[in-house]
């Protein structure tokens, strides 16, 4: 009977002393994910972003949800991100500005590369120019005959100060000698109901948002700005074989989330990505709104960041743009 209760005892004793077993932790994503827009809905950020929302969530079976925090330039919703917890449950698509920004603006609450882990590419389009069917000038030889005719008369509409698209108005202008007025818009939708309806002249659009209305007729497209023409409208002639050779830019799109996110959840969120932007419902989708897809790893995609800092910093330092 001592035996017994020796024994009996001494596993008492190793039962109490023992730690709890140690619970595995869910497998990401184990809840929501929200993908931030640090603009308006109705624009291409926008655009991506409610795609990859649809088929992330029918991946992840999670629900994935677009929340846009649009203000100054993307800097309202890219603050918002950089202080959310790093467990990948805050996303952000972020076009260009968000690393001109710093080049922009005399104070910006964030570093846009390491305050931020970058996680892949997504896509990147040419700009379209598009003038209103009452502008007279029906291509880009006339239109910088017209601007130089008249300075300061023609107006040039943007999503935003510090926008790719601005950025693109100032380059053109830059390269072409002209002076046109840059109006900025808070986002797309609002500057290309202006042009439409005649209040301002020009916009340098991106493709997803600037071809549904060319194809319908509401406003006329006078060239691309990339390199080549753009499969998704073959007729419109680049900015380049109109007049102004060499001159090329694009609007790009990628996807971060705060700094210090763990490193097995960025590869399941860019392993993820890598197959929604594969699928060919989703290639055709954005595909056919100018959108050539371009997914990358994380390291690829945080030396694009960093090389497309550096070179915007120069033009806007060359243009001489601020924003306050």
């Amino acid at each position: 009977m001592k035996v017994l209760s020796f024994l009996a005892a001494a596993a008492a004793t190793l039962w109490m002393g023992a730690s709890p077993p140690v619970l595995a932790e869910p497998a990401y994503p184990a809840k929501p994910v929200t993908i931030v827009v640090a603009f308006p809905p109705g624009g291409t950020a926008d655009l991506i972003s409610r795609v990859l929302a649809a088929k992330l969530g029918e991946a992840w079976k999670q629900s994935v949800i677009v929340e846009n925090r649009a203000g100054a330039s993307g800097i309202i919703g890219s603050q918002y991100v950089a202080r959310q917890p790093a467990d990948g449950y805050t996303l952000m698509v972020v076009p260009i500005t968000h690393v001109t920004n710093p080049s922009l603006f005399a104070k910006v609450p964030f570093d846009p590369i390491e305050d931020f882990t970058p996680i892949s590419m997504l896509a990147s389009s040419p700009l379209m120019i598009v003038s209103s069917n009452s502008f007279p000038a029906k291509n880009i030889s006339e239109l910088v005959a017209l601007a130089k005719a008249k300075p300061g008369s023609l107006n040039c509409g943007s999503a935003g100060s510090g926008t790719s698209q601005h950025l693109a108005c100032e380059l053109f202008k830059s390269t072409a000698k002209v002076d046109i007025r840059h109006v900025p818009y808070k986002g797309n939708a609002m500057a290309m109901t202006d042009v439409m309806g005649g209040q301002i002249e020009l916009l340098f659009d991106q493709m997803a948002t600037a071809v549904p209305h060319v194809k319908s007729g509401r406003v006329r497209a006078l060239a691309v700005t990339s390199a080549k023409r753009s499969p998704a409208m073959p007729g419109v002639p680049t900015v380049s074989e109109s007049g102004l050779p060499g001159f090329e830019t694009t609007a790009w799109f990628g996807i971060v989330g705060p700094r210090d996110m763990p490193k097995d959840v960025v590869e399941t969120i860019n392993t993820s990505l890598r197959k929604v932007l594969a699928r060919a419902e989703v290639k055709k989708q954005l595909g056919d709104q100018g959108l050539d897809l371009t997914p990358s790893s994380p390291e690829e995609f945080r030396s694009t960041l960093k090389s497309e800092m550096n070179k915007w910093a120069s033009v806007i330092k060359e243009a001489g743009v601020k924003l306050e």
